[in-house]
This record gives C-alpha cells, structure tokens and sequence, in this order.
C-alpha cells in the first residue's frame, strides 16, 4: 500500500522577483493570476510571459463556466508552463489547463477524458489555507448539478509549489483567517483519516501546533500582529497540505460543499461552520481511537481539559472571527434535509476518509445543530413540545 508521496518539489523565495529571475519566466508561460496582485509584484519586472486575471471571467470561487471559458482562451494558444499566483481558486483553475485534450470542465470532472498532461505547473499560493500546491485535487462548483465536485488525480500534482510569504501581505484579516482555518481542518481531518500514517500524522501536529499557537498569539497582540508571523502560517498551510494529500479530507469538507456550492460560500468559512461540530459527533461514537491521541495533543496544547477541547477550540475560532447559523445564509430549514441527502449521494470520495463512519441520521442532525443559534434551538424545541 502507498505509505507517503510527495511528487511536488518546494521552493521559497522572500520576493517575486527572485522567483522570476531563478525559474525564467518568460516567452511559453502563461500566468494566472489577479490584477491586485499583477500590479504591485509582476508588472514591473517586464516579463515575457502572458498574464491572465481570473476575474476577467467573473468572481469567486471556480465554477464549470468560468473555467470552459478559460479553456477557450488559452487553448489557442501552446503554452510550455501553466503558472498559477494566487489562492485556492486560480490554483483549482490552473491544474484543469495542463491538459492536450481539457476543453470541458465537466467532462474532466466526470472522468471522461484522457488526462494527457503537456504542460508543466508552478503553483504560488497566495494564501495561507488551501494547501492545493501539493495536492492532486482540483476543486469547482457544477453549477448544473448544485454541487461542488472534486477531481483528484496524480496528474494534478503540480511538477513546483513555491513559497513567497511577501505575497500573502495584501491579504485581508477576514480571509486570513477562514484561508488558515481551512489549513487548521486539513490538518486535523488528516491526523483523524483511516489513511493517516506516522508519517502524515507528524506533519499534521507540525501543522495545527504552528497555526493554534499562531491564533493565541494574534488574540493576545493583535490582528496586525499576523503580518508578522504570516510565513509560519505559509508553511504551516504547506504542511497540511502534504498531510492531507496523502490521507484525504472527510466529512467537514463533504458537508461544506452542498452550502457553499448553493449559496457561494467560500470554501474556507464554509469549513469553518462545520469543523468543530463534526468533530463532537465524531469524539461521541469513538472517543478511543485516533481522536484520544488528537483530543490529548490539543488539550496539553490549548491548556484544558481533553472533554473540553472542541469548546477551546471554537472559543479560540470565534474570538478571531464569529461563526453564524446557517440559516443566515440563506439556507432554508427544508434543505437540512436535501443537503444531507445531497452528501450521501455526491461525497462519498470524501466520506470514505471519515474517522468513523457517519449515518444519515449523525449528518442530518450536524445541519439542524448547525442551520439554528443555540437560543432558537431551545426554542424550536420548545414549540414542538
């Protein structure tokens, strides 16, 4: 059986320019990227590369359309290199352009194609979550099907992933915060997977041990005070990354997608809402397996006792950003029902990663613990009595 794989080599440089100059950028290389990050990093360096916004084809997260339009910008041309500058969503983008015969994002999802890779693939994260430039997983939202799809693939490993903290300067607190808390749940749906090894287990304690110290620190001194920690969180991000490309994510990520492909929630804050509370459900039906080794490491780590980690950890969460219900984003009380069925029927690649295994029942009772506040939860109850 696979023990550990890490096809990607690593590269860190302090600015853009170095990069540029060491992996000569230039006639063959096509650039995606953002104009905000265009402008102050690249345009000045007069490279010879072609440079391609991502929002020229519309905001957000990827969808199938805005990729299929991407596709048919940039096969009409031959490229060499396909660089990707910039967060989960250019990057989820760049990996589906290396193809000879990528012309469908749908068709690439479903499998229907010849993965015949003839580009080579940088990837330059600009945030410090996603940890995609060492995966093989590529992520959108098929707008047809309501749902966002994962394909993953050994294709999909980027051939370099290069660090540059300079680039995750720009990056505002809000999104800070959801990018690293999503770097925080790799980690810890790593360390909980059937898959998870020695290996991938001390590098996800690397990783959750650098960002849950990294929070305290930032609640004690200041938002501001991550500017000066934000390449232990570049790292720590990159980590996590390698832990979970090697062990899957499971059933906060496969909650996540029916909320953020139907009301366009990003992935990061998406996470956010259903990290600790599946996590309780899971510390109930196992508590002596992986979760005790990882119940303990966190208790010593946030200084509580073991039966009180999940509540640290959400107090630790929620003094950086507050989490809401559900229903505030416009989710309706009959959709606990259609997303749970919509995880059981389109997330069983993720699902198979589960600590323990989940019931329609546990998922369905994870979105009504979710969809309310704790004071409507009493009362809903209260009604029905």
């Amino acid at each position: 059986m696979k023990f550990f794989k890490l096809p990607t080599q690593i590269h860190k440089f302090d600015d853009f320019k170095g990069f540029a100059e060491e992996f000569k950028i230039g006639e063959g290389d096509l650039v995606l990227t953002h104009q905000f990050l265009y402008d102050p990093f690249m345009k000045e360096l007069n490279l010879g590369a072609d440079f391609l916004m991502q929002e020229k084809y519309g905001v957000g997260e990827p969808s199938d359309e805005m990729i299929d339009q991407i596709l048919a910008d940039v096969t009409a041309k031959q490229y060499k290199r396909i660089i990707a500058v910039g967060g989960g969503s250019v990057i989820d983008i760049a990996k589906l352009l290396i193809f000879k015969d990528g012309k469908n994002a749908l068709d690439m999802f479903e499998k229907k194609i010849d993965f015949i890779k003839d580009k080579e693939l940088i990837i330059v994260p600009t945030t410090c979550g996603t940890g995609s430039e060492v995966t093989n997983i590529s992520i959108a939202e098929i707008k047809s099907k309501h749902t966002k799809m994962g394909l993953a693939i050994d294709e999909l490993y980027a051939d370099y992933a290069v660090l540059i903290p300079e680039l995750v300067k720009g990056l505002p607190y809000k999104f800070f915060v959801y990018s690293s808390i999503d770097a925080l749940i790799h980690a810890i749906e790593s360390y909980v997977s059937p898959n998870a090894n020695d290996f991938t287990q001390m590098i996800s304690v690397k990783a959750t041990e650098m960002i849950l110290k990294g929070y305290l620190d930032i609640i004690e001194k200041g938002e501001d005070y991550r500017l000066e920690i934000l390449e232990d969180f570049v790292i720590a991000s990159n980590y996590a990354g390698i832990a979970f490309g090697n062990t899957g994510v499971g059933a906060v990520h496969a909650l996540s997608y029916p909320l953020g492909g139907t009301y366009h929630v990003p992935h990061g804050e998406a996470n956010y809402q259903f990290f600790t509370e599946v996590f309780k459900t899971y510390n109930r039906i196992n508590p002596d397996g992986k979760i005790k080794e990882l119940n303990t490491f966190l208790a010593d780590l946030l200084k509580v006792e073991e039966k009180d980690v999940y509540d640290a950890i959400e107090n630790v969460l929620d003094k950086l950003l507050s989490k809401k219900p559900l229903k505030e984003y416009g989710m309706k009380e009959e959709e606990i029902e259609s997303f749970t069925d919509s995880v059981l029927e389109k997330q069983q690649r993720l699902l198979a990663n589960n600590y323990v295994p989940l019931s329609r029942e546990d998922i369905l009772n994870i979105y009504k613990n979710l969809y309310y506040s704790k004071d409507s939860i009493e009362e809903v109850a209260a009604t029905r009595k």
